[in-house]
């Protein structure tokens, strides 16, 4: 039996250090997606022109021009050369799919080691979102233990009676 050949494991850091949040949704740009597969950003999407049909639009869109510099300009580029288009971006799903349509070894260890980290950043949100509503309970807790301190803290009013004798405060009828 022949081995396999060895593809080098992607540290989830680096997956995760290329998925953004565009329109609301974890994707991955076509760049970036296209050097994890060791491919050119041109051969990842002539593989999807020639396989449109697999890619609609909660699978792939295309970012907008507003989004494009938005995302140019908070990533140090060279003024020379660049993109001409706007990038595509890939949602968990459509990822998923180019493992389909770009077949290499490299491309399926890619694309389990991209499914693993999506999986593990929302189990990671799912934590979060737990931790602070237990830290809520806790708030509304350490709120009603604060007003039960305060209640205990402020002065007793004095049910004694005074000592002595009080004057009768004199009443409307009496002038």
């Amino acid at each position: 039996m022949a081995d396999k050949p060895k593809t080098p494991i992607i540290p989830i850091e680096r997956v995760a250090s290329a998925i953004y949040v565009i329109r609301d949704q974890k994707v991955m740009l076509d760049s970036d997606l296209a050097e994890l597969y060791g491919v050119s950003t041109k051969v990842l999407n002539q593989a999807l022109k020639r396989n449109v049909d697999r890619f609609p639009e909660d699978f792939m869109f295309q970012l907008d021009d507003e989004e494009f510099e938005n995302l140019r300009s908070q990533s140090v580029t060279s003024s020379w050369g660049g993109r001409r288009y706007p990038p595509n971006a890939f949602t968990e799903q459509g990822v998923a799919m180019l493992s389909s349509v770009i077949k290499s070894p490299q491309a399926i260890t890619v694309n389990i080691a991209i499914i693993r980290t999506f999986l593990r950043l929302r189990e990671m949100l799912a934590t979060h979102k737990d931790i602070a509503r237990k830290i809520d309970e806790h708030d509304q807790h350490i709120a009603v233990l604060y007003d039960h301190i305060r209640k205990l803290l402020e002065p007793a009013a004095s049910k004694k009676r005074p000592i002595g004798y009080v004057w009768p405060e004199e009443s409307e009828d009496d002038e």
